[in-house]
């Protein structure tokens, strides 16, 4: 197969089969985009129930009970909500529109967690008198709920947010010390059903999730003392997912950055946050693209780590307690891809090549610096007449100088025609809705859903 595009070094993205099935069309691809418009996203949640069912296996295989509630926020598709409940899971929603949406469609509320970092009025009032579960972060948050409950004449269900406190693990700004909880509910909490523990840490490391549930088992320990019949904990999200397969393609793009003294492999000479080409994760700035170990295997290894002379599996089991995660792209890993279509072609005023797309940055980009994935290339029989091969950077539609789309030069063996087709794997996870914007008021992207073998927009049946 003819390669139309690669990165300098490729990065060569993994696929489903309904991703390899749809690209093998190109003209299919041409007329999704005529009747839906560029930027295009394009979901099949079929690879969502294989990846929560990863997660639980795990978990039974060491006696643990794990249940998934996926990150409403990773995805804004109606679609997921019925595609979660059917594979098993429930939902982590972190606003009023995502708790709406599940309660409309009948999302059962004891499978609902609100864990927003700011959570008003309307949300609290919603949830307390839903019967759903509130992710409680500080003393404020706390005294709204327990007037609402108050008001309402019900007790509240909620999760206290756990601060870990370990000094191997980074600080947070989310929750409250197991100490502050402790004082606070000793004035505090008749009308609150504390029925778990919730903690959110930052970034991937297993071994700082080993230390978070062992300080969690021991707050379990002393609110169960206090009569507070916890559960659960959970350890929100987090959990890795590699969008490559192949390590050494990933090794080799930072050691050819790191050589890279010219600054030729990206935008002006970007450095991407690179800081040691030799680390699994070289940048701070970006996701790590490229993971050892993801899911189930992840979490069986985060389950058998020694702590304190036991495990954290044995830690759970042996309080009878649940492990509740929160995950997002690691569970949303093969269902989705973004199409654009090639608008242009030409240079800067200092003879940089450009390839210019019918999307913006914010259509296919999360917190990361960059997406360190080679787009797959298109190119339909409507497609004009191709330039000579080449190099070139994807830019987008907004009227600004960094409107990059990668920030990786980019080859074309074949050139670049206008009406080519630019294909971003896997981004159905944060990729595609994070960072969306409607600036300029450029229309947002549309949303189909693959079903019975046709493309739905969202929503419709």
């Amino acid at each position: 197969m003819t390669t139309l595009c690669h990165g300098l070094p490729p990065l060569t993205g993994r696929t489903e089969p309904w991703m390899e099935q749809l690209l093998a069309d190109p003209d299919r691809c041409a007329a999704l985009l005529a009747d839906h418009g560029s930027a295009l996203n394009l979901l099949d949640f079929g690879p969502l129930h294989r990846n929560i069912g990863e997660l639980t296996r795990a978990g039974a295989e060491l006696g643990v009970d794990v249940a998934v509630f996926v990150a409403r926020k990773a995805n804004k598709a109606l679609s997921l909500i019925p595609a979660a409940v059917d594979a098993g899971a429930g939902l982590d929603v972190a606003s009023f529109a995502e708790l709406q949406q599940c309660l409309d469609r009948g999302v059962d509320a004891g499978r609902i967690i609100v864990t927003a970092a700011v959570k008003d009025t309307a949300l609290l009032t919603l949830a307390v008198g839903s019967g759903v579960t509130v992710s409680l972060d500080n003393p404020d948050e706390t005294a709204d709920v327990e007037a609402i409950a108050a008001d309402l004449g019900i007790r509240a269900r909620v999760a206290l947010r756990l601060a870990v406190t370990h000094p191997d693990v980074p600080p947070t700004r989310f929750g409250l010390t197991a100490d502050s909880w402790l004082a606070f509910l000793k004035d505090h909490g008749e009308l609150l059903d504390i029925e778990g523990l919730h903690f959110h840490l930052n970034g991937y490391d297993r071994d700082h999730r080993v230390l978070a549930l062992a300080e969690a088992c021991s707050l379990v320990d002393r609110l169960r003392a206090a009569g507070h019949p916890v559960g659960y904990i959970d350890m929100g999200g987090g959990i890795p997912m590699s969008y490559l397969d192949d390590e050494e393609s990933w090794r080799a793009f930072w050691q050819a950055l790191a050589a890279d003294t010219g600054g030729v492999l990206t935008w002006r000479g970007d450095r991407l946050g690179l800081t040691d080409p030799t680390l699994d994760c070289p940048s701070g700035a970006l996701y790590p693209y490229w993971q050892r170990e993801t899911r189930g295997a992840w979490l069986s290894a985060l389950l058998s780590t020694p702590v304190d002379g036991t495990t954290p599996a044995e830690l759970l089991t042996s309080r009878g307690l649940q492990l509740r995660c929160e995950p997002g792209r690691s569970v949303l890993d093969g269902c989705g891809m973004t199409l654009a279509e090639v608008a242009f072609r030409k240079t800067t005023s200092d003879g940089v090549p450009l390839v210019g797309l019918r999307m913006n940055r914010t259509q296919m980009r999360s917190t990361s610096a960059d997406v360190l994935i080679d787009p797959r290339w298109l190119r339909p029989s409507g497609a004009g007449a191709p330039s000579a091969p080449g190099e070139g950077f994807l830019v987008g539609a907004y009227c600004i100088e960094e409107e990059l789309l990668l920030r990786r030069r980019l080859v074309f063996p074949e050139g670049v025609a206008r009406g080519d087709i630019a294909v971003f794997l896997n981004t159905a996870g944060y990729l595609m809705h994070i960072l969306e914007s409607p600036s300029h008021q450029l229309p947002l992207a549309q949303n189909l859903v693959h079903r019975d073998g046709a493309w739905i927009p969202d929503g419709e049946s």
